[in-house]
C-alpha cells in the first residue's frame, strides 16, 4: 500500500481541501464588509449616486461569498468530531469556548445585522442602515480575532495544564487568548484580506476601463483599490517580518524549513530558489543572496541561523512544501509592492485611469492576493508538522479511529460536492461582475453629467483638480 494511504494523512489532505476553499470567502467577506461601510460613508458624506450604485452591485457579491463563507465553515467544523476525535478530546475544553465565544460575539452579530444591510435601504433610516452596514464589517473582524486566536494557540500553546491522561485544561484564559503569536497572525490575517478585496476589485475595475464599460464607476472602484495597495503593501510586508521574527523566536524549526538552510551558520544567504533534498540534507541549484536571511533574522551580517540538521528527522516539517509556499508568498508580496509603486507613479503622471499596460497587469493580479494567503496558510500550517499542538500534540495522534478508506470516500464525496456548489458560486460572482453596476438618471458615458470632472475617491481622498 502507498505510504500517503494511510487515515492521518487523507484527513490532513480533508482538511487542507476544505479549509482552502472556506478560507477564500471569508478573506473577501472581510474585505469586501469593510469596502461597503466606506462606500456608505462616502454616499453619506457626498450624497452621489455613484456611490450608492457602487454599494448596490458589490453588496450582490458580498452576499455570496458570504453565503459561501459560512457553509465552508460548518462543514470544516464536522471533521473535529469525524476525522480528529482525539484532538477534540484532548484540547476541546480549550478550543471549544473559543469557537463558542466567535459564535455568540461575532457570528450572531454578523447574523443580526446582515438582513437590514441587504434589504433594509429602503426601510431603515440613512443611519440606521450604516449601523448595520458598520456592525456586520465589525463582525467579520470580530470573527477572524477568535478563529486566529484558536489557531495561533495551537502554534504556541500558553495559559493551560495537562492532567494525566493529556487533556489540556484552561488556567488563563487571556493567556489562551493572547497567546504568544495571536497579534502577530491577527495583524498579518486583517491585511492580507483587505489587499485581496483591494486587488480583487483592482481586477474588476481595470476590466471595465479596458472595455471601456461603467467608465465612472470603475474610476472609483480602481482609485479605492490603488489607494488600499499603496497604503496597505508596505505594513503587509512589516507585519510579516514581525510574525517571521516571531515564528523564529517560537517555531525556529519551521523557519529554518522555510529558508531552506540544513546546516547552522553565521552569515546565512538566503536562496532566492533552490531544491530542498530532505534525503541528501541540502538544497540543490540554489540561487542565494549572500548574508541576506542572517541580516533579516538577526539584523547582522553574521548572526547565527539555526539549520534544520540541529532537529531529529521526525521532527521536522516537509521542507519542500514550505520552503515553495514561502517563496510563492513572498514573489506575490514583491507584485503587489511593484504595482503600488506604479500606482503612485501613474497618479503624478495623471494617467492612473488611462487604459493601457498597468491595467492589464491589474487584471492579471486579480488572485494575487488570495494566491498569497493561500501560500502563507501552507507556511503556517505544514510548517508546525508533525505536531497538531506544537510540541504537546503529534497530529498523529489526533486521529480518530477510522480507516483510509472511509476517509477516502468522504473526501471524493467533498471534492465532488465542492466542485458543483462552488462552481455555482464563482460562476454567478463573474456573472454580476460582467453585469457590472446599475447607473441611475445622472450618468453619461464618463459620469461627468452636471460635473466639472468624473468624481472619485481620487478626489476626496488625495486633493485632485
Amino acid at each position: 500500500m502507498l505510504d500517503w494511504y494511510n487515515p492521518v494523512f487523507l484527513s490532513r489532505v480533508q482538511f487542507a481541501f476544505v479549509i482552502s476553499f472556506h478560507i477564500i470567502f471569508p478573506a473577501l467577506t472581510i474585505g469586501l464588509a469593510s469596502w461597503l461601510a466606506v462606500l456608505e460613508a462616502l454616499w453619506l458624506k457626498t450624497k452621489h449616486p455613484i456611490y450608492k450604485e457602487i454599494f448596490h452591485h458589490w453588496v450582490k457579491i458580498f452576499s455570496v461569498c458570504f453565503g459561501m463563507g459560512v457553509v465552508s465553515g460548518v462543514v470544516m467544523s464536522y471533521q473535529f468530531g469525524t476525522n480528529w476525535s482525539e484532538f477534540s478530546y484532548k484540547a476541546g475544553n480549550v478550543i471549544g469556548p473559543l469557537l463558542a465565544f466567535e459564535v455568540l460575539t461575532a457570528f450572531f452579530l454578523e447574523a443580526s445585522f446582515l438582513g437590514v444591510m441587504l434589504f433594509g435601504w429602503d426601510r431603515v433610516s440613512e443611519r440606521a442602515h450604516f449601523f448595520a452596514t458598520l456592525m456586520v464589517a465589525i463582525g467579520t473582524c470580530v470573527s477572524s480575532f477568535w478563529i486566529l486566536s484558536v489557531n495561533s494557540w495551537m502554534h504556541t500553546p500558553a495559559g493551560f495544564i495537562k492532567d494525566a491522561s493529556g487533556v489540556f485544561l484552561p488556567a488563563s484564559w487571556m493567556e489562551i487568548i493572547f497567546n504568544p503569536s495571536f497579534l502577530y497572525r491577527l495583524t498579518h490575517m486583517l491585511l492580507a484580506a483587505y489587499l485581496s478585496t483591494a486587488f480583487f476589485a483592482a481586477a474588476v475595475s481595470a476590466g471595465y476601463l479596458l472595455k471601456k464599460k461603467h467608465i465612472a464607476h470603475a474610476r472609483v472602484i480602481f482609485a479605492m483599490s490603488m489607494f488600499i495597495v499603496v497604503s496597505l503593501t508596505p505594513l503587509q510586508i512589516i507585519a510579516g517580518h514581525a510574525h517571521g521574527i516571531n515564528t523564529l523566536k517560537h517555531q525556529p524549526v519551521k523557519v529554518a524549513a522555510m529558508e531552506g538552510i540544513w546546516d547552522s551558520e553565521h552569515g546565512a544567504p538566503f536562496k532566492i530558489i533552490g531544491w530542498p533534498d530532505s534525503k541528501a540534507e541540502t538544497t540543490r541549484y540554489s540561487i542565494e543572496i549572500p548574508y541576506a536571511s542572517s541580516l533579516v533574522l538577526t539584523n547582522s551580517l553574521h548572526g547565527k541561523v539555526r539549520g534544520l540538521k540541529e532537529w531529529e528527522r521526525a521532527e521536522r516539517p516537509p521542507v519542500l512544501v514550505v520552503f515553495w509556499s514561502f517563496r510563492i508568498m513572498l514573489a506575490m508580496a514583491t507584485l503587489m509592492l511593484l504595482v503600488g509603486i506604479i500606482a503612485v507613479v501613474k497618479y503624478l503622471n495623471k494617467t492612473l485611469f488611462k487604459a493601457g499596460h498597468f491595467h492589464k497587469f491589474c487584471m492579471i493580479m486579480g488572485p494575487s492576493g488570495l494566491l498569497a494567503l493561500l501560500a502563507g496558510w501552507v507556511t503556517t500550517e505544514v510548517g508546525r508538522q508533525p505536531w497538531v499542538i506544537y510540541n504537546h500534540l503529534l497530529t498523529k495522534n489526533a486521529a480518530s479511529a477510522v480507516s483510509a478508506y472511509e476517509v477516502s470516500i468522504s473526501l471524493l464525496a467533498f471534492i465532488l460536492v465542492y466542485s458543483i456548489v462552488f462552481s455555482a458560486g464563482i460562476f454567478y460572482i463573474f456573472k454580476l461582475i460582467k453585469k457590472g453596476p446599475k447607473a441611475g438618471d445622472w450618468h453619461d458615458d464618463y459620469g461627468t453629467h452636471g460635473l466639472a470632472h468624473p468624481l472619485t475617491i481620487y478626489d476626496i481622498f488625495l486633493g485632485h483638480k
